[in-house]
């Protein structure tokens, strides 16, 4: 085999970027978990004597950690002073929760992926299913943190206004289902922009609910927000004027069946609203940064997810949209368009 030196060299600078990336994520959940960057963001300039000392951490790991961010890119070093600071950019996406580019979050979600790595591995060779509640609790505390911020920055101001007389509805008081809701984000986002409207949040994970019923007290939410354990093929309740389902459609493992059960839910008047992972229509399309979070993401969870239920589709968080438009025709609606997107979302309507 005769190797290209300078084709081989290319690919080991690939290599060394993405184990700098992976053996970064730790300690950037580390800053996210005791609060090293929000400290840093409001400080200003500052050593890592002075940092420790406001952070009540030991300034030897603090040193390192620092040391780690700056030549990470996520905080800078000053030769001169020997301070380290954060510029606006980093402040906004490390610092920021409620910034629609907070990132922090992914990192839990792909620590868990790595806890569970032997047990999705086993399942490439038996080809059985790896169910949403056997991951580790980090993957749902990394799905809220990571997707609550886009929701928060595009649900309320872009998403919903982008589907045909749904605001309205919802202004003067609506029936909603918010279905796969996971730890509540979009459905207690919903509710606090709606108050005159109902939301129901279903999730078939318990734990799931039990910590979206407790942010709904948190946020001040109860007195039109509810959460019920269900699937999205049994979940209780008729005549919806909205029924959204946010990034789970590709997770279950009937979708046409949830397509069914959606369509049969909804008032005649009704809007299903669809939100899915951005991607193009054609594989190669998709062979790009964005696509490569997809694919990872969607092969350690989203096709393990399908295909521990019934049926087992497996749609993949790469679905284009004529597939996803099938599923969603197959359920009995007659309409299905591409409503508007970001970069990182797809977001579709359809009506019965």
């Amino acid at each position: 085999m005769q190797v290209d030196q300078g084709k081989l060299d290319q690919f080991l600078a690939k290599f060394v970027a993405d184990a700098g990336a992976s053996i970064h994520g730790p300690s950037v959940l580390i800053g996210e978990q005791l609060g090293l960057y929000k400290a840093l963001a409001a400080s200003g300039p500052v050593t890592s004597q002075e940092l420790a000392k406001k952070t009540g951490t030991a300034e030897r790991y603090l040193r390192e950690w620092l040391l780690a961010q700056a030549a990470s890119g996520y905080v800078n070093y000053d030769v001169a002073t020997e301070k380290y600071s954060m510029s606006p950019e980093q402040v906004f996406t490390l610092a920021n929760e409620d910034s629609p580019a907070y990132i922090p979050g992914l990192y839990y979600s792909i620590g868990s992926l790595y806890r569970d790595q032997r047990k999705i591995a086993e399942a490439f060779k038996t080809g059985k299913g790896v169910g949403w509640h056997e991951h580790h609790n980090d993957l749902f505390i990394g799905t809220k943190k990571f997707f609550r911020p886009g929701y928060l920055a595009n649900l309320v101001s872009s998403w919903l206004p982008s589907l045909e007389g749904v605001v309205p509805k919802l202004k003067a008081g609506a029936k909603v289902a918010d279905v796969g809701c996971g730890l509540g984000a979009s459905t207690i986002i919903m509710a606090k922009a709606f108050p005159k409207s109902k939301f129901i949040g279903y999730d078939y994970h318990l734990e799931s609910i039990e910590w979206a019923r407790n942010d709904a007290v948190t946020e001040g939410v109860t007195a039109n927000v509810d959460f019920e354990q269900a699937y999205a093929k049994n979940y209780s309740g008729k005549d919806f004027d909205l029924v959204t389902f946010f990034d789970c459609l590709h997770d279950m493992g009937d979708p046409a069946g949830a397509a069914k059960h959606v369509h049969g839910s909804l008032k005649r008047d009704g809007t299903w609203m669809i939100v899915e992972p951005y991607a193009n229509e054609k594989v190669e399309e998709n062979l790009n940064p964005v696509g490569r979070v997809f694919y990872n993401a969607s092969a350690m969870i989203c096709v393990p997810s399908s295909l521990a239920q019934e049926v087992g589709a497996g749609l993949g968080a790469q679905a284009g949209d004529s597939k996803l438009r099938q599923v969603v025709m197959s359920g009995g609606f007659t309409k299905f368009r591409r409503a508007t997107q970001t970069p990182f979302n797809r977001v579709f309507e359809a009506r019965p």
